[in-house]
C-alpha cells in the first residue's frame, strides 16, 4: 500500500484532516448531495484533461461515477503529449494513481501521482529511469512545471477526498483532451505509439462512461 507521507515536516495528513475536514465537508455537501453522496464516498476516480484545463473528482455510487466536482488547471505547462524525459516540461498522459500524500509541500498540499508507470517506462529510450523526470502532482498555489495546480482551495478539497477514498486505489486518468467527446487524437510528432497510449486512455474512459 502506498504511503501517505513521505517529505518531513510540521504537518502530518492527520493535522491537516483535523483542520480542514469540516469545513470542506461544508463547502462539498451541496456536491456530495447531488451525486448521490450523504459523506464522503470512499472510492474515487480523478480524470485530467490537458487541453480543457480541466480536472474532474466522481465518486462512486452503486459502482458507477457520480461528478462530485470540476476544478480548472491555474497554471500549465508543456503541450499535448506524454511526459518523454526529465525537464521536459510535459504533464503525463496515461493511467496512473495517487502515490502518497504530502502535508507539507512548497505549494501548499500536494497529491504524488506514480509517474513513471509501467507503461511509460516501457517506451522509454533511457537506461536509468531518473532521466524519465518524476515528482508529479496535484498540488496547491497557481504557477508549475510539469503538474497540475489547482488552487488552494481547490486542493484542500480534493486533498480531504482523497485521504478518505485513500484505502482503495485512487487512479488518476490523465487525458490529452477529453476523449468522450473529442474522438480525433492529437498528432504527437516527437513519437510515433500515441495511438497506442491514446487507445489505452480512450478504452479506460469507456470504462467508466461507456453507457
Amino acid at each position: 500500500m502506498p504511503v501517505y507521507q513521505k517529505v518531513k515536516g510540521m504537518e502530518t495528513v492527520e493535522s491537516i484532516l483535523d483542520k480542514l475536514e469540516g469545513d470542506v465537508f461544508s463547502r462539498l455537501k451541496l456536491n456530495l448531495q447531488n451525486a448521490g453522496f450523504s459523506e464522503f464516498p470512499k472510492e474515487l476516480l480523478i480524470i485530467a484533461f490537458k487541453k480543457e484545463r480541466l480536472l474532474e473528482v466522481y465518486g462512486f455510487n452503486n459502482s458507477k461515477p457520480k461528478l462530485i466536482k470540476k476544478y480548472p488547471f491555474l497554471g500549465y505547462s508543456g503541450k499535448l503529449g506524454p511526459k518523454i524525459k526529465e525537464g521536459d516540461k510535459q504533464i503525463p498522459e496515461g493511467i496512473y494513481k495517487i502515490e502518497y500524500l504530502n502535508p507539507n509541500s512548497s505549494y501548499y498540499l500536494s497529491l504524488k501521482i506514480n509517474y513513471p508507470n509501467e507503461f511509460d517506462v516501457s517506451k522509454s529510450q533511457f537506461d536509468d529511469i531518473k532521466n524519465m523526470g518524476g515528482d508529479i502532482f496535484i498540488h496547491g498555489k497557481s504557477h508549475t512545471i510539469g503538474c497540475i495546480p489547482v488552487g488552494d482551495d481547490a486542493i484542500e478539497e480534493i486533498f480531504v477526498m482523497v485521504q478518505k477514498a485513500f484505502d482503495k486505489d485512487v487512479k488518476v486518468i490523465i487525458s490529452p483532451q477529453d476523449l468522450r467527446t473529442n474522438k480525433i487524437y492529437p498528432d504527437i510528432r516527437s513519437i510515433d505509439w500515441e495511438s497506442e497510449l491514446y487507445d489505452k486512455i480512450k478504452t479506460e474512459l469507456n470504462l467508466y462512461f461507456n453507457n
